[in-house]
């Protein structure tokens, strides 16, 4: 059995790039910062930063190019993808990045919603759902096994 699945949560390190291929794919390319930690010997904490470069194709590019910038969090599920060419030296490189399938914005930067703000979406929230009645219905609490 094969898998090649890649899922990154971070930030990103810089705005994205959309681009538009000869036959008018669009393909859209950033970068994505992740933080680990860890206790070294000594039993300092310390953190390690890894870099990740992502490439998008379709609407998704667009989405990611419309709604992402610089500092964003984002979670990217895809695969990773070894690709080389040659540069204008007429060297021959290489560069391994995740093609992302998938992605789901995160909180925006200076996104914080106000306390006011939660009381309102809480209260609009508890108008929308239907209350239920657990007396009325066959499902008794104590019968609920947590």
């Amino acid at each position: 059995m094969n898998l090649n699945k890649v899922f990154i949560v971070g930030n990103l390190t810089r705005d994205p790039e959309l681009r538009q291929t000869p036959g008018g794919q669009s393909v859209c390319s950033f970068g994505v910062a992740t933080n680990s930690f860890f206790s070294d010997r000594s039993g300092q904490r310390q953190k390690k930063t890894e870099f990740h470069n992502i490439v998008m194709w379709g609407r998704q590019a667009e989405i990611a190019n419309q709604f992402l910038k610089k500092g964003s969090s984002v979670l990217i599920e895809g695969h990773l993808q070894t690709r080389s060419w040659q540069d204008k030296q007429g060297v021959q490189r290489k560069t391994t990045e995740v093609v992302a399938e998938r992605m789901q914005l995160g909180q925006r930067a200076g996104g914080a919603v106000t306390p006011e703000e939660r009381s309102e979406e809480t209260n609009s929230a508890k108008e929308e759902l239907p209350e239920i009645n657990l007396e009325d219905s066959e499902i008794k609490p104590e019968d609920i096994p947590f």
